[in-house]
């Protein structure tokens, strides 16, 4: 049995990567959650490793090129998973051992050096612990978290494959 070919692996995983961000805007727009900060991070992850994915598919590499699209693949995919497993560990924490909130994503950005708002975002707040919605007993992190697994093994898989 012959393996799928490279290119459309990534776009599947480019197709997949759209499904996610269409559910975390379907949650957003249509349930009105309004996503704490580190889900904003969590989706730039998600953003990062689609575009990376559809390059590689557009592009379809060599075996070095499909390497170095994988690896950004998964450096991009491991970052959204340190994200989400920071987020799930914040929502262990009882609310009222963390700051109350912070200033939106943007303003922090604007008016903070960027290292400044890195650690503010990761120290997290009680709105990134607050667990609003779950499916089957899984909050949206645990969600998140269980789609960069799936990432970091297609990149691996990417990566480590013969041909």
């Amino acid at each position: 049995m012959s393996q799928a070919s490279p290119r459309l692996m990534f776009l599947l995983a480019f197709v997949a990567s759209l499904l996610i961000m269409g559910g975390a805007l379907y949650l957003e727009h249509v349930v009105g959650l309004e996503p704490c900060p580190l889900c904003v991070v969590q989706r730039i992850a998600v953003i990062a490793f689609g575009l990376v994915c559809l390059l590689a598919a557009v592009h379809g590499p060599a075996r070095l090129g499909r390497r170095i699209y994988a690896a950004l693949a998964l450096l991009s995919a491991a970052g959204g998973a340190a994200i989400a497993g920071r987020q799930i560990w914040l929502q262990g924490i009882p609310a009222d051992e963390l700051p109350a909130c912070l200033p939106s994503l943007d303003y922090m950005l604007e008016a903070l050096p960027f290292q400044e708002t890195l650690r503010l975002l990761l120290h997290g707040t009680a709105d990134c612990a607050k667990i609003s919605w779950t499916l089957f007993g899984m909050s949206i992190p645990e969600w998140s978290l269980l789609a960069f697994i799936g990432m970091l093994l297609f990149a691996l898989y990417q990566l480590l494959r013969r041909t």
